[in-house]
């Protein structure tokens, strides 16, 4: 039925178990595959790329169907591919793998126990993915650590694409991520809205190396879990949403998560975009979160790329194990943020463990501006206004600056410090 190149194709109902790859012919085009309460489940003798592949596909339809990857038999342990390689020639037992189609439409899919990615899309366009539900997937490096896989992910520059209204529970490691090795195309116009994610271990939204990206309207708890399984060799800090490599004209908005064993949001590569009305709450002591960071982190990893123009407003912290938000660069917006129950680690003068060398206040400060992150870059030119900043000992510590950093080169108007 799918060697066809065109054409609906109604699959049989019931449970079908699959010991090789479904194979689309190459360049297939204008197909509606329809499951019909089909469960496509690996069996014990399964090996290959994905359960179904398709390279080169248009006008791909798939939907109303459910793949069980059959973790619990074919989990094998996988590392990180090289850098010269990508996820796509590096992990088998995916769930769908599409290699540079375009117009793939996924709806009504339900993944479970996949051992690998339970969707990876490379150099792709117009991919839509709705209505997913992904459960019990991702896999473990030799050391019993998160190794990525899981959940979506879009590599090699994938362009115009959408995640909504989907599903994420129990994800080793991250959950949605576009990613792109150096040297190749950025990701671009994307959409990832009202998406739910549960138990994550790694991050539960990541944007690398990509441009125009919405994040908007996704809720999630317990990013960071199981902590056994976080990748503590590689200090993989977990994220509710995360950022890497040069990403610009970008707008993370109205996202809400509860209980992140690391940061609420990271900035590491962001630039010339917006960080809205996010919500983010961690209701437990320091102890319950040991990879507890500030809630708000900017970084500039990549090489090239510049930490200025972003603006900060309206965002929520409620429990973080040192400050709220940490600056570097300019031409940052920090406007109006509510910034509570911070330095819950009660980092201070004579916390041993809170020290950083050269940096004495750079774990107790409310907001810190600093002086650069991978690469110089200091606080400079930013407006920081009419933000709220309360938690122990916040009136001494509300603001900190890095050795070299001057106050006088930012404007610091109508914030309010309170202890708490």
């Amino acid at each position: 039925m799918l060697s066809a190149p065109r054409g609906p194709i109604r699959l049989p109902s019931g449970v079908i178990d699959i010991s090789r790859p479904l194979v689309l012919p190459d360049g297939a085009h204008d197909l509606d595959i329809d499951g019909n309460g089909t469960t496509l489940r690996a069996s014990n003798q399964f090996h290959g790329r994905a359960i179904l592949t398709c390279r080169s596909c248009r006008n791909l339809i798939l939907r109303n169907l459910s793949i069980d990857g059959n973790r619990q038999n074919l989990q094998r342990p996988v590392p990180l591919p090289a850098s010269n390689r990508t996820f796509t020639e590096t992990f088998d037992n995916n769930g769908l793998l599409f290699d540079g189609g375009d117009n793939l439409t996924v709806s009504g899919v339900h993944f479970t126990h996949i051992p690998s990615f339970a969707i990876l899309a490379s150099a792709s366009a117009s991919v839509i993915l709705r209505d997913i539900s992904i459960e019990s997937s991702g896999g473990l490096n030799s050391l019993g650590r998160n190794n990525t896989s899981g959940g979506i992910l879009l590599e090699e520059g994938v362009l115009r694409f959408e995640i909504i209204d989907s599903h994420f529970r129990d994800i080793a490691g991250n959950a949605v991520w576009t990613h792109s090795r150096l040297g190749s195309p950025r990701a671009a116009h994307g959409l990832i809205a009202r998406n739910r994610f549960d138990g994550i271990g790694r991050d539960a939204i990541q944007i690398g190396h990509a441009t125009d990206v919405q994040v908007r309207r996704n809720t999630g708890a317990r990013i960071g879990w199981p902590i056994s399984e976080i990748d503590v060799e590689s200090r993989a800090v977990p994220v509710a949403i995360d950022t890497s490599g040069d990403v610009d004209s970008s707008v993370y908005e109205d996202n809400q998560f509860d209980e992140i064993d690391g940061k609420c949001i990271d900035l590491d590569g962001f630039h010339d975009g917006a960080v809205r009305h996010n919500v983010c709450v961690n209701r437990g002591s320091a102890a319950a979160y040991p990879w507890g960071q500030f809630g708000i982190v900017m970084n500039n990893s990549a090489t090239g790329m510049q930490s200025r123009n972003i603006v900060i407003e309206g965002n929520r912290i409620d429990g973080a194990n040192y400050g709220g938000i940490f600056i570097i660069g300019e031409g940052h917006r920090v406007i109006s943020n509510e910034l509570h129950r911070l330095n819950l680690a009660h980092c201070g003068d004579a916390t041993p463990a809170c020290v950083v060398p050269g940096q004495p206040h750079l774990l107790d400060s409310g907001i810190y501006l600093g002086s650069g992150g991978t690469h110089p870059a200091p606080a400079r030119e930013n407006r920081i206004e009419n933000n709220t900043i309360s938690g122990w000992q916040m009136l001494a510590h509300c603001f900190g600056y890095a050795p070299g950093v001057s106050p006088a080169k930012n404007t610091l108007k109508g914030n309010r410090c309170a202890d708490e």
